[in-house]
């Protein structure tokens, strides 16, 4: 059940693939986004929902698998994730019948499920924390209202892109390069770890943890920081430069330079491949858009996932919270995150309904929200040590 689980996820993969190609195929077509779609759009949104049910089909049979909801981990959550964000374009689709939703929305899922492929697959027990009805209430009701959230970063960049003046370096330019760095970063993760993991690269240290414990710890990557107290066991691997302290995951920090550092490796080959920055290279694929109405899309995915989020990840969460920990509220790192998105998405809508945010600002919004989305779930989940540090 596990191979043929993992065989469709794959299936999922390679369907996502092909119709980011359709939909590349559908905005070549020079009609107005409120006219009829092509039939390139059609078959790529028919190659999407196959595709999301591979994606859903591997989702069931894990659960069945391992006899629990599969978001136990980062590579479960990661890839759920991903599925729910797959819903969620499908839905906006199918409300808007832009095809170049699909064009940008497709390779992020691609690359979301590469990087869930980079942690351990392999179906764990739960452990007692984990062991209830509310992981599979909490975690995915958590994961659909942030995949519906970060739709609206979608909206957002397609709309920047299309808006900047990129005939001229400015501060909107600089930070919309900063996106697209960050997206070249998380590709160089996969590309970086996949490398050093056909290689079998492994270097164990022992160190002292916040409970004063000595413990072991593998790296997978070269390392360039080391934990607390650290001692190299590995002699014939490279030692660290520095040590962190133990409320941090040095291995999981030691990581996010390496994706860092080859991210600008990666990006700089692209600039000299391309002669111009990312997004100026992108802004052609945008120029039969519609404004106002990729400005609604951004908004409408908000608008539908704010509420879904706030029942996932804080009142599902609280209760939850209660039940195993005997307290709605404490100040744990994933908590106080999760909260901080609340907030930021809360004053979202604020600014959109009564200042008049629209346009421009709702995108950039848009944008800053998914980062704290993002950074929630890779540097509070792998580099904070917390309640949470299971997953």
């Amino acid at each position: 059940m596990v191979v043929f689980s993992g065989n469709l996820l794959y299936t999922a993969f390679f369907l996502y693939l092909i119709a980011t190609f359709l939909f590349g195929g559908a905005i070549r077509d020079r009609r107005k986004q409120y006219e009829k779609p092509s039939k390139w759009a059609a078959v790529a949104i028919s190659a999407t929902i196959l595709g999301f049910i591979a994606h859903l089909g591997y989702f069931i049979t894990r659960w069945i698998a391992s006899g629990h909801a599969p978001v136990s981990n980062m590579f479960e959550f990661i890839t759920a994730f991903s599925m729910m964000f797959v819903l969620a374009f499908v839905i906006l689709y199918f409300l808007y019948k832009v095809a170049i939703l699909g064009l940008f929305t497709l390779p992020i899922t691609l690359l979301i499920i590469s990087y869930a492929s980079m942690f351990p697959t392999d179906i764990s027990p739960l452990i007692p924390a984990l062991q209830s009805d509310w992981l599979a209430i909490h975690v995915t009701t958590t994961a659909l209202g942030s995949a519906i959230l970060a739709s609206s970063f979608i909206a957002g960049v397609i709309y920047l892109i299309r808006s900047v003046d990129q005939t001229k370096q400015s501060k909107k330019t600089f930070w919309l390069e900063v996106i697209m760095y960050t997206i070249v970063a998380t590709l160089a993760f996969v590309v970086i770890t996949s490398v050093f993991r056909g290689l079998d690269y492994e270097s164990v240290y022992t160190w002292v943890d916040k409970n004063d414990q000595e413990v072991e710890m593998t790296y997978h990557l070269p390392s360039l920081v080391g934990p607390n107290q650290g001692e190299l066991l590995t002699k014939d691997k490279m030692e660290a430069f520095i040590e962190v302290p133990a409320i941090i995951a040095a291995g999981k920090l030691n990581t996010v330079i390496w994706s860092a550092v080859t991210g600008l490796f990666l990006y700089g080959i692209l600039r000299q491949i391309l002669r111009k920055r990312i997004s100026a290279a992108l802004q052609p694929l945008t120029k039969n858009l519609n404004l106002d109405l990729v400005d609604e899309i951004g908004y409408r995915s908000v608008a539908i996932g704010f509420p879904v989020f706030t029942l996932g990840a804080l009142v599902f969460a609280m209760i939850w919270a209660q039940v195993a920990w005997t307290r709605f509220w404490g100040w744990d790192p994933k908590e106080v995150w999760a909260l901080i998105t609340w907030l930021f998405y809360a004053a979202y809508l604020h600014l959109r309904l009564s200042k008049g945010w629209h346009g421009e600002k709702s995108a950039w919004l848009g944008v800053i929200g998914f980062g704290i989305i993002i950074f929630n779930l890779i540097f509070v989940n792998l580099i904070t040590a917390g309640l949470h540090s299971y997953a």
